[in-house]
């Protein structure tokens, strides 16, 4: 481009910094181009987790990568408005806050499962490390200050039978107070590729042909394999 668009340049360095096939909407004069972006796998990532009923791995470089984008490109939205009209900044600017909502809205439904499941996540090694750093120190923060709720609100005024936080009461075969998902619960979901026939029981008894493309309501348990191997997408 000529040294006059000079800000449209870095919007571009911007969207592309982290290599390619990853930035954003692609900027150019006056047109988004829209492919296999980190926004479109970003609206992915949040549909398998509002859906999946336990929490799902943390995407880290990905969540890294959008983040980075979101700051640069707004550093460049005041040299941005020099160049291009309202329309055009408008329709930037709506860029950046849909691409902010995604990222927020996937942040805040995995911290909606750690709340709602967070003594089930502290207590299965599985489950802790598919937090962040972050969300692991927000879960035992979460915890303590629950637990300190709890003692001194209720806890402390019952008997000492039932003063447990995970038992209803000693007598509890196990720890019955503890929440977790029903990963027996159905899901929708669409195959990414042609998997063929696939078994959802042990015994041998239910299968299903997973086609390209198409869409099944399943057992979350025995697919969930699929989920993490990327070979199913939850809608």
């Amino acid at each position: 481009m000529e040294s006059g668009n000079g800000s449209v340049d870095r919007w571009e360095d911007a969207t592309t910094a982290t290599g390619s096939g990853t930035g954003l909407h692609d900027w150019t004069e006056g047109s988004f181009d829209v492919g296999s972006s980190d926004v479109e796998i970003l609206k992915r990532v949040w549909r398998n987790e509002k859906a999946a009923p336990d929490i799902l791995p943390y995407e880290a470089h990905l969540i890294e990568r959008v983040h980075e984008q979101i700051l640069l490109m707004e550093d460049n939205t005041a040299e941005i408005s020099k160049t291009v009209d309202d329309l055009m900044l408008s329709i930037y600017q709506m860029d950046i806050s849909r691409t902010t909502f995604l990222l927020k809205a996937y942040l805040r439904t995995r911290l909606g499962k750690i709340e709602k499941f967070v003594m089930h996540i502290i207590r299965t090694p599985e489950l802790w490390e598919r937090l962040s750093e972050q969300e692991q120190g927000y879960a035992q923060r979460y915890v303590d200050a629950l637990s300190k709720h709890m003692k001194n609100c209720v806890l402390d005024k019952l008997e000492t039978a039932y003063c447990s936080m995970v038992k209803q009461a000693e007598s509890s075969e196990g720890d019955d107070m503890i929440l977790e998902p029903d990963l027996d619960t159905y899901v929708f979901c669409r195959s990414k590729g042609a998997v063929g026939s696939f078994q959802l029981d042990e015994r041998g008894y239910e299968s299903v042909d997973l086609m390209l493309d198409d869409l099944y309501i399943l057992r979350y348990r025995p697919v969930q394999g699929l989920l993490a191997a990327d070979r199913i997408e939850l809608v």
